[in-house]
Formats: structure tokens, C-alpha cells, sequence
């Protein structure tokens, strides 16, 4: 997965990356700063503003993020099955 980066806008309104997402899209999508970089998701505290594009970007990072931790869920759980049913067999 490639590392997320915030658009921020200039001042004539062009977007350009940033370097970390505010403390207030963070919270907007129920984050706080320790989970957020425990996920690797960049921070940057001097902002202040909140875009609804990267409210968005974070919302889809964190389903894409729960999804791949239930399917390494379920092969952890079907690893442990396999190895039961070969003890079993012994």
C-alpha cells in the first residue's frame, strides 16, 4: 500500500501534497494521534485545517486497512485448523 499523503491547498487554491493530516480530520474519522501513527499515518500538528477530501481518503484507508486485517485473520484461523486436523491424524 503506498503511504498516504493529505492535499492542502495553496493560497491561490491550487492543491498540492502534504506532509501529515490534521489533528482534526483525524478526529473526524475517530482517531487519535498514537493510533494514527501506529497505523503509519502521517501527522502534521501545525495544521489546522480539515478537507473533506482527506476525511475521505482516511475513511477508505482505515475499511482497506480492517479488511486485510480479517483476511490475515481467517488464514491465521485456517493455519490453526490444518494443523489441528494433522494432529489429529498422527
Amino acid at each position: 500500500m503506498e503511504p498516504l499523503k493529505p492535499l492542502v491547498f495553496k493560497r491561490d487554491g491550487k492543491p498540492r501534497l502534504g506532509k501529515g493530516f490534521s489533528l482534526g480530520e483525524l478526529k473526524a474519522v475517530g482517531l487519535n494521534p498514537k493510533q494514527a501513527l501506529k497505523l503509519g499515518i502521517p501527522i502534521d500538528t501545525r495544521r489546522k485545517t480539515a478537507h473533506e477530501e482527506n476525511i475521505e481518503m482516511l475513511r477508505k484507508a482505515l475499511e482497506a486497512k480492517k479488511e486485510a486485517g480479517k483476511s490475515e485473520q481467517e488464514k491465521m484461523n485456517n493455519k490453526e485448523k490444518t494443523r489441528k486436523g494433522e494432529k489429529g491424524k498422527k
